[in-house]
């Protein structure tokens, strides 16, 4: 049921797999949130191979309850679940051609019912961090042994519901809960911390009452670390990141929310890629 252990080695050349899927995707679609997706890579390709307990054969995954669960909350970063989830053999890897289209089988956003893997439906920010608080919950009342893992948005912790959720967590002792800051430090209307000021976020997550890890969320060795911590509260790690990661033209830039490559970028983009 374990994801197994992959070396560093063959985690780079996921992510590096990944990151032309992603590319690829958001091109053939003519769609948004490339840079989204591009800076939380590192941290699902850690989770789903080497940190999840889970299986992928569908009837094997439905039936065990007793499964680790991951919620994408900021579900707008999709591609890169979407692609994570056909590397892990959830479903065949010509349906990543299918994401965003007309008769698509992926749409933009997160649905649970669209293909196996998907645990809750999202896109409204702050709703997937509750649902993952819900099935915490559930799983300590049940004595269920399964994990939750969730990851949200730095812009998304501008959402009440956050913040109520953190206090609720916290108060129960859900020590079966993981929570991730993608902090890339940009949103959808420019910097972060120019919007809404966070800072400094690891102790306001830590006055709380959650454990905080504070990591680069590009480097595989400190999330490796940073998920297999003990922790008997709830857990929260700080993913520093950089939106557009890997490539050039997109990293730290506010466009890539919304834009999608033309043919000349995305070129340039797979060949960068294809050089790291």
């Amino acid at each position: 049921m374990n994801s197994g252990e992959f070396d560093l080695e063959q985690l780079e050349n996921l992510s590096k797999k990944i990151r032309k899927q992603i590319v690829t995707m958001v091109f053939n679609s003519k769609s948004s949130h490339v840079g989204s997706a591009l800076s939380i890579v590192e941290v699902l390709v850690t989770l789903y191979f080497n940190i999840l307990k889970i299986e992928t054969n569908i009837e094997s995954y439905n039936n065990r309850t007793d499964r680790d669960r991951f919620i994408l909350s900021k579900a707008h970063g999709s591609s890169a679940l979407y692609a994570i989830l056909a590397e892990r053999g959830f479903f065949p890897l010509e349906y990543l051609k299918k994401y965003y289209t007309n008769d698509g089988i992926l749409p933009g956003h997160l649905d649970r019912v669209s293909i196996p893997g998907i645990e809750f439906s999202a896109g409204a920010l702050g709703h997937g961090f509750s649902a993952a608080i819900g099935m915490a919950i559930s799983n300590k009342q049940s004595q269920n042994s399964g994990r939750i893992f969730v990851l949200i948005g730095d812009g998304e912790c501008n959402e009440g519901s956050i913040w109520e959720g953190i206090m609720l967590a916290a108060h129960l002792k859900l020590d079966n809960l993981t929570a991730i800051v993608d902090y890339n430090k940009i949103q959808s209307f420019g910097r972060t911390n120019d919007v809404i000021n966070q800072e400094p976020i690891g102790d306001k997550w830590k006055s709380f009452g959650w454990d905080v890890i504070e990591v680069d969320g590009h480097n595989f060795n400190e999330l490796i670390d940073a998920f297999s911590a003990q922790h008997k509260k709830p857990k929260v790690i700080i993913s520093h990141s950089v939106k557009g990661k890997g490539i050039s033209f997109m990293e730290d830039k506010l466009e890539w929310h919304y834009k999608s490559p033309d043919n000349e970028q995305l070129t340039k983009a797979l060949e960068e890629l294809e050089k790291k």
